[in-house]
């Protein structure tokens, strides 16, 4: 009898330990994040060296903290939306949150490939997102499917003691003789091509500004027009568009992907396309290097304001992914991640304002300019009398790092959102083609020659080479 009591009571622990395991792996779960390179802050300082906690590995210990759920991170990281798209379009590797980039998202709701949230879900972000990026993807239908993460405008880094501020206030620059061979473009269809758009219907542009400004237009109507304008892709656009680019290509530099921030900083060029983020790195960079101020505009006619925001593909682990997003949204985390990749985040709050006030509030009075910052922060911070949100910056972040970050109300209301190319893609893409083929840029000359000298060079060399071992021989 006590052998047989001594056996059940084996038989029961060893089922226990078996539910117990079972119920350890059970807790342990995993989220897939497929997102930018250099993207989130990761804890390590300039030189690569750990110095703080990785907010992915905050968010981890915060939820076991809230669910005792163990959970683990798989983080991967693309450089274009095209080779993310495809990454899942082929169905080989399955992710749970992804970060695309404006277009892509819209293409990604359109071919149906997306989980939606749940926005009660995301009490944080509701509480702490910018009331301009919420509108935003509320009249765009967005909402359901994504969380906008990152944001900014693209414009012109430049040089002041090249060009005027009135100069860069045009798209007219890029065209403008007097200084050729000193600008670079981004060797991108989709950023070149909306430039090309704004020059070619810059007497449309402007008359529309003008009647923004004196009334005759509202607000609302103007930005719709400007949005329509920028997203032109008929045949007749196409045409007048390409032929415009190739004059543009004859007086710039050359074009880039990834160079243009760091040859602001050297000085082998003087003006360069950039997004806000690339630009306010290479203004810092600069000044802290070699004391140079550069500057940065978003030309009057108009510009593109970009968004990067999460999304949720088919399959998604939607209350884990839905869960992280809503972490990020926290005002502190926010800034931490601003603070690591230069871009500036979505989310507003009084950590933000603080941080503004940190990074670019004024040294003095003399030096004191008062912006109105009330479209972006809203009701996340108080308000002051008239219940407006109006922050103090130094007078020489002002068309600098600043105003590339967070840009006046009076230049979003000029900018619109690049939409996909939808039917129009392939068009697009071959007038790209073709404006990239017909001629060879400042750039790419300088290359060729280079190489040429290199091969000559080389020739040289194994003749004195090949004619020294036959002297040798007959010797």
């Amino acid at each position: 009898m006590k052998k047989f009591s001594f056996l059940v009571l084996l038989i029961t622990i060893c089922f226990m330990l078996n539910v117990y395991s079972f119920t350890v792996d059970a807790e342990t779960v995993s989220l897939k994040v497929y997102n930018w390179q250099d993207y989130i802050d990761d804890g390590t300082d300039d030189n690569g060296n750990i110095v703080s906690t990785p907010v992915i590995d905050m968010w981890i210990e915060d939820y076991k903290a809230r669910t005792g759920i163990t959970v683990e991170v798989i983080y991967d990281t693309f450089e274009t939306n095209e080779t993310m798209l495809n990454t899942l379009k082929t169905g080989k590797s399955e992710y749970d949150l992804v970060c695309p980039s404006d277009y892509a998202i819209q293409k990604m709701i359109k071919d149906d490939m997306l989980e939606k949230f749940d926005t009660t879900k995301l009490p944080t972000y509701n509480k702490y997102g910018s009331p301009y990026l919420k509108e935003l993807f509320e009249q765009n239908n967005w909402t359901e499917y994504s969380v906008p993460y990152m944001w900014g405008t693209v414009g012109l880094l430049y040089d002041p003691e090249v060009y005027s501020d009135e100069l860069v206030s045009s798209w007219d620059i890029m065209w403008n003789k007097e200084y050729e061979n000193l600008a670079t473009t981004k060797d991108s269809v989709r950023d070149t091509y909306f430039v090309g758009v704004m020059h070619v219907y810059q007497e449309e542009l402007q008359d529309l500004r003008k009647q923004y400004l004196d009334g005759t237009i509202t607000k609302e109507y103007y930005n719709k027009q400007v949005n329509i304008i920028m997203n032109r892709t008929d045949e007749d656009t196409l045409r007048l568009v390409e032929a415009d680019l190739k004059i543009m290509k004859e007086n710039i530099f050359g074009l880039e992907v990834d160079s243009g921030k760091s040859d602001m900083v050297t000085g082998k060029i003087s003006m360069n396309l950039a997004w806000s983020g690339d630009a306010v790195y290479s203004m810092d960079l600069a000044e802290e290097e070699d004391d140079k101020i550069l500057a940065y505009s978003v030309p009057l006619e108009g510009s593109n304001v970009w968004y990067d925001g999460w999304v949720m593909p088919k399959g998604a682990n939607v209350e884990l992914a839905t869960d992280f997003v809503d972490f990020l949204s926290k005002p502190e985390i926010a800034v931490l991640n601003m603070n690591k990749i230069g871009y500036t985040s979505a989310i507003a709050g009084e950590a933000v304002l603080e941080m503004i006030d940190d990074w670019y509030g004024a040294e003095s009075e003399e030096s004191a300019v008062e912006v109105d910052l009330t479209y972006f922060f809203g009701d996340t911070v108080e308000c002051d009398e008239d219940g407006r949100v109006m922050v103090t910056v130094d007078e020489h972040y002002i068309g600098r790092q600043f105003s590339a970050q967070y840009p006046d109300y009076e230049t979003i209301t000029r900018c619109g959102v690049m939409e996909d190319f939808g039917d129009q893609n392939q068009a697009v893409l071959e007038m790209w083609a073709n404006f990239k083929s017909n001629e060879l840029t400042p750039l790419t000359w300088a290359t060729v020659i280079v190489l040429a000298v290199l091969a000559l060079v080389w020739m040289v060399r194994s003749g004195i080479k090949q004619r020294n071992r036959r002297l040798h021989i007959r010797h």
